[in-house]
């Protein structure tokens, strides 16, 4: 008997100690750690920033700035951000994740002319229910995507810091129609900190890609260079 009360009696505490802990959680994150998770890699003023696209959802309630530098001009990062979306060159994140949900991400490690050619009007499809309309599009500028469902806008911009040196910064706005309270919970406690995951991985997949092509065209271009200026000098005809 006292051993079965025992045991009713540890069970008791573990399940207070879960609830205090996840009680715990719910009151920091919003007050700790919510606005690094949204505003991941971005700097204040990135996370000010007004950007293409921002009055197609201008009362979002939930707005993430995440942001990575590359060393490497718009030139070189825009193909990367064109090609995107499943059956197309993926998302360069973790493609096993987005193919849970049956999405067909295959991320790409080189540039797939045939998917260069996107213009605004175009559609992405996420799954069978969800599309993205390609609302803007100025080339090594700025791309935005709105869904069909009116409740997302992602946009991206790219903002050169020199010949070489590029800020890549991704914007979601999202109003889910949706407005329970488990709704607003699930978004905020999962869905924001599995966002952060997938997109600084996708952020950080897009930099690799980018620097990695472009050095690589750096040294053709320098090679090049040299063979020209060390080639013999044909001599004048006579």
């Amino acid at each position: 008997m006292n051993a079965r009360r025992g045991i009713g009696a540890g069970a008791g505490f573990a399940g207070l100690a879960g609830l205090a802990a996840l009680a715990a959680v719910a009151v920091a994150y919003p007050l700790a750690w919510r606005e690094r998770c949204l505003t991941w890699g971005a700097r204040p003023e990135e996370a000010a920033l007004e950007m293409p696209g921002d009055d197609l959802l201008p009362a979002a309630p939930v707005v993430s700035t995440r942001a990575v530098g590359v060393a490497a001009p718009a030139s070189a990062i825009w193909p990367w951000l064109v090609q995107m979306g499943p059956g197309r060159a993926g998302a360069y994140t973790y493609d096993w994740v987005e193919n849970l949900f049956g999405l067909n991400m295959h991320s790409a490690d080189e540039i797939l002319p045939e998917l260069q050619d996107l213009a605004v009007g175009d559609v992405i499809a996420l799954g069978d229910k969800l599309r993205m309309r390609v609302e803007i599009l100025e080339p090594e500028r700025a791309m935005v995507l709105f869904s069909d469902d009116g409740a997302w806008v992602w946009s991206f911009g790219l903002y050169p810091e020199g010949p070489a040196m590029t800020r890549l910064v991704s914007r979601n706005r999202i109003q889910d129609p949706r407005t329970g309270l488990v709704t607003r919970a699930l978004s905020m406690y999962l869905m924001e900190p599995g966002s952060l995951v997938m997109e600084r991985k996708m952020l950080l997949g897009v930099k690799e890609r980018a620097e990695r092509l472009y050095r690589r065209d750096e040294g053709a271009e320098h090679i090049a260079q040299s063979a020209a200026a060390t080639a013999p000098t044909a001599p004048a005809a006579r």
